[in-house]
């Protein structure tokens, strides 16, 4: 996205939480800060939304940050701010040494990230993100990475799923007045790279280079009411300033009594005249019925191509059930359910934009390993009575499989220098979590291998030019395809396999049993 975007405080080295400052002064004093330490961003399990349940992410917010990244550094306002702060019993909270260092070393440019691309479907525990750097910096990294990718990933999977439940239908991001303040540009952007065809945020849209999609407002109908011109009035006013995108908002007074037939009527006006009108747009009521009977009513009139748009709370399985009662109702009356079906475009928001139901994905940022005194790694680990909340240590390498099907079987985690099957046509993989929990992959049984981590940000920039909307898109739907449909379903998926290879496994208990020991 252009630089159209976050208010200007968000440049700031500020935008972090205090703790990240406070654990980068301590650092600096106990002479770590220039140790070379890795980080990694994960997150721990897909969105349960309660009656349903996502089993894929769509990795999303990632080409923005490390732009953030980029451009991002400590300027004089900033330590100025810090240098006023005061701890509770009055003495500065920030000492000049560290204000010094801060204002040296204020900046991102020594680290380097690994990551999986931006748009790709992801999984739990598998590291989204590696930073590698000098210790302090890769911790100042944590809130602001946190906060610019976790929401962004959160809106794609949700738009993944509705426009997964759509069956091909144009989905529309509408949820800009019930989103949470600036952030709803970076939410439509995701929602775009999630699947869906456009969005109602002009802003977003003029950023990333695509048209706004919108129709018009209840008010407009209420206005022409009032002033005694009466719905149809409204209507010709619509369209006679805009005749080649018309779509008429028909519930304002009586859906099939009254907005449909004069939506009727003006469309009959409008190709007399030349044009041929886009469609109507239901907002309340039982889309689906009305969605029916519209159909009907505009079939009979000549309008069999007009678009029906449906909108008001829909979600995943709004749209599931609206599919589902279409193709009950449709052939009760004669008509074509797949036709109906084909025509339909849904504007989703408030359950789009706010991920209704899980609001909040899971995003953990963890060090695995810092280095000591001599450059060797050490290993880094928050130990934790839940094994779930156990990160896998260390460098590593993450690896997709995919079977005869073409279809993506696992996600593998090994030692750093170790490839899939290297020694051999068999390899046992463990469960990252679960102790005891095993299976065995045969060589034949995968048809391709794919490294998942690419070098994404080094020297101070990212490695390559932003990718297009486009090419974001096709990664997400590439992707998805490839998973099992099982992994796709809308309510209790199929869990998608994550496993440590043997070694990385033996590394991991061993380190574990390690850190236990010396507790």
């Amino acid at each position: 996205m252009t630089d159209t975007g976050p208010p200007s405080w968000h440049r700031s080295l500020l935008f972090t939480d205090s703790y990240q400052l406070v654990m980068a002064q301590l650092y600096v004093e106990d002479g770590i800060a220039d140790r070379t330490a890795q980080f990694d961003h994960l997150y721990r399990s897909n969105p349960d939304y309660g009656g349903h349940q996502a089993g894929f992410c769509v990795f999303a917010g990632l080409e923005p940050m490390l732009e953030w990244m980029a451009t991002v550094s400590v300027t004089d306002a900033d330590l100025a701010a810090l240098a006023a702060q005061r701890n509770p019993a009055g003495g500065r909270r920030y000492s000049d040494d560290f204000l010094g260092w801060l204002a040296e070393h204020g900046h991102f440019r020594d680290l380097e990230v690994q990551a999986v691309a931006e748009g790709r479907v992801v999984h739990p525990n598998v590291p989204l993100m590696t930073v590698t750097g000098p210790f302090a910096a890769a911790q100042l990294l944590e809130t602001a990475l946190l906060n610019q990718c976790n929401y962004p990933t959160l809106i794609a999977t949700k738009a993944a799923r509705i426009v997964d439940s759509a069956r091909g239908g144009d989905v529309l991001e509408f949820g800009m007045r019930r989103g949470p303040g600036a952030a709803v540009d970076e939410a439509a952007r995701a929602a775009l790279i999630g699947g869906c065809s456009a969005t109602s945020n002009v802003q977003a849209s003029v950023a990333l280079g695509t048209d706004p999609k919108g129709t018009h407002a209840h008010s407009l109908v209420q206005a022409h009411l009032a002033l005694g011109s009466g719905e149809l009035g409204a209507f010709r006013s619509f369209a006679r300033r805009y005749p080649d995108e018309c779509i008429l908002l028909v519930d304002t007074v009586d859906t099939l009594r009254s907005g449909v037939p004069n939506a009727i009527q003006v469309f009959e006006e409008l190709r007399a005249a030349g044009h041929e009108p886009a469609g109507i747009r239901l907002d309340s009521g039982d889309l689906a019925h009305l969605a029916v009977e519209s159909a009907r009513m505009l079939d009979d009139a000549g309008f069999d191509r007009a678009r029906i748009v449906l909108s008001g709370d829909l979600d995943e399985v709004t749209i599931w059930q609206v599919l589902t009662q279409v193709a009950d109702e449709a052939p009760k009356a004669g008509l074509d359910a797949d036709a109906i079906c084909r025509r339909l475009v849904y504007g989703v928001g408030t359950r789009l934009i706010t991920s209704e139901g899980d609001p909040a994905l899971g995003g953990v940022y963890k060090l695995t390993a810092i280095t000591d005194e001599t450059g060797a790694w050490l290993p880094a680990l928050k130990l934790s009575e839940n094994p779930a909340k156990v990160p896998i240590t260390g460098p590593k390498a993450c690896w997709r499989l995919h079977d005869r099907r073409g279809k993506a079987t696992v996600d593998l985690m090994t030692a750093p220098d170790e490839v899939p099957f290297d020694d051999g046509d068999r390899m046992i993989v463990h469960h990252p979590a679960q102790a005891g929990v095993r299976r065995v992959i045969l060589r034949d049984e995968i048809t391709r291998i794919e490294p998942l981590h690419d070098l994404v940000f080094v020297d101070g920039r990212p490695t390559g030019p932003p990718s297009t909307l486009d090419e974001l898109r096709a990664r997400r739907r590439a992707d998805v395809d490839e998973l099992d449909s099982g992994v796709r379903r809308m309510v209790n998926p199929h869990r998608y396999h994550v496993s440590l290879s043997d070694r990385l496994h033996r590394i991991q208990q061993e380190t574990v049993d390690r850190l236990r020991a010396r507790q």
